[in-house]
């Protein structure tokens, strides 16, 4: 008996060839700019909630190889990206002490 699981989803590049070694059919297709750039946004959603479920090396990985695709989708440079991240957390601060900031008062 035959069976189709549905996917729809942004997969690895070498996950194709990881399907068909193991004597199964995938079907696929490149996905044209818009499709790559909404199919990124679901999948690091979709990567985050599993480091949110198991909090580990590996899943902060699959997070991290998400967001550097999108860096390189929209040609920005990493080395700026960082560059930036560290100013910002020297100015402002990172997020390492749990702050929650409930309401400002202005007068």
């Amino acid at each position: 008996m035959t069976k189709e699981i549905a996917h729809n989803k942004l997969v690895r590049d070498k996950i194709i060839d990881i399907i068909e070694d193991a004597g199964k059919t995938a079907i696929w297709h490149i996905a044209e700019d818009l499709e790559y750039e909404t199919k990124l946004y679901e999948k690091v959603i979709e990567e985050v909630a599993e480091f949110k479920n198991n909090p580990s090396e590996e899943e902060a990985a699959d997070i991290l190889e998400v967001i550097y695709s999108l860096i390189s989708y929209y040609g920005l440079n990493l080395d700026v990206i960082e560059a930036t991240r560290k100013k910002k957390a020297e100015g402002r601060g990172s997020f390492k002490c749990k702050i929650v900031l409930e309401s400002v008062i202005q007068s």
